[in-house]
């Protein structure tokens, strides 16, 4: 049985990786790359539901569940805004981009984490939370960059980075590389017209 690693999300748009890539370059600068390691902006995605290592024979009903939910949510708008971090901001160890979150957003997200639930995917533990993975703070830095990121993390703020119309929603496959994920759209289902 052949097995990829799977996910479903929201892609960014052009001009709001742009945008992004504009109001974080002071943070990618000070910080550098080797305390973060720093998340390519043409990766960056919403994640709606991580699906992790899926039989290729899934896919074809990945694809008419993400069809399916797709034709019965209508597209709406993304705003982009905020720094932040995870698991919060004196242990950072995710940076992440804020979003304001629609209610057409949630009701999406849901209806996909219901349906991949049926399909026999596990519930994800966690309540949705969305934003936008910037990157990664580094295994075993030490207490003097810890200090710095968090010192960074106080110091810069990211207003309005953007709004971005959300049409659609793809099934993407990860192969992991040493440089990097690569991210390979396998399907992508618009979302109803309003």
């Amino acid at each position: 049985m052949s097995l990829l690693r799977a996910f479903i999300a929201i892609e960014l748009p052009q001009h709001l990786q742009d945008a992004i890539e504009k109001q974080t370059a002071r943070l990618r600068q000070t910080l550098g790359s080797d305390i973060i390691r720093w998340v390519p902006t043409q990766n960056m995605h919403l994640t709606l539901k991580f699906l992790g290592d899926i039989s290729t024979s899934h896919v074809d009903f990945l694809k008419q569940l993400l069809a399916r939910e797709a034709n019965s949510h209508p597209q709406f708008d993304l705003q982009l805004s905020g720094l932040g971090s995870f698991p919060n901001s004196r242990r950072p160890r995710v940076l992440w981009a804020g979003l304001h979150t629609p209610a057409d957003l949630i009701s999406l997200q849901k209806s996909i984490e219901a349906g991949t639930t049926r399909l026999g995917y596990e519930q994800e533990e966690h309540d949705f939370s969305p934003h936008l993975t910037l990157g990664r703070v580094r295994q075993n830095i030490d207490l003097v960059d810890m200090q710095k990121v968090r010192t960074t993390m106080d110091s810069i703020q990211l207003g309005n980075i953007g709004t971005a119309r959300v049409d659609s929603i793809h099934l993407f496959k990860s192969d992991r590389q040493p440089s990097g994920s690569i991210y390979t759209k396998l399907f992508s289902a618009p979302l109803s017209k309003p």
